[in-house]
């Protein structure tokens, strides 16, 4: 992909992750239901792909805590505050 060793081009794409997921606690406005018909992806996959690689790695991390790293608090307060 890049023309970097692989823990760089790890760096580059966990920053990129960490960016993603702010912008996306940033803009509340943007609900999952848009994400879903535009990119095909929303919050809740990307909570159940940090799921998966943390099983990939042998690190026990449940649904409900990987929904709360990507939007930064529980679902259902997020829900409660955000969802439309």
């Amino acid at each position: 992909m890049l023309n970097v060793e692989a823990q760089t081009q790890t760096e580059l794409e966990a920053a990129a992750f960490r960016r993603l997921v702010a912008h996306l606690q940033e803009h509340t406005e943007v609900q999952n239901i848009d994400l879903m018909n535009l990119a095909g992806f929303c919050r809740n996959c990307l909570a159940k792909w940090v799921k998966a690689a943390a099983e990939e790695q042998g690190v026990a991390v449940d649904y409900d805590q990987a929904r709360n790293h990507i939007y930064g608090m529980p679902y259902e307060e997020w829900k409660l505050k955000y969802q439309k």
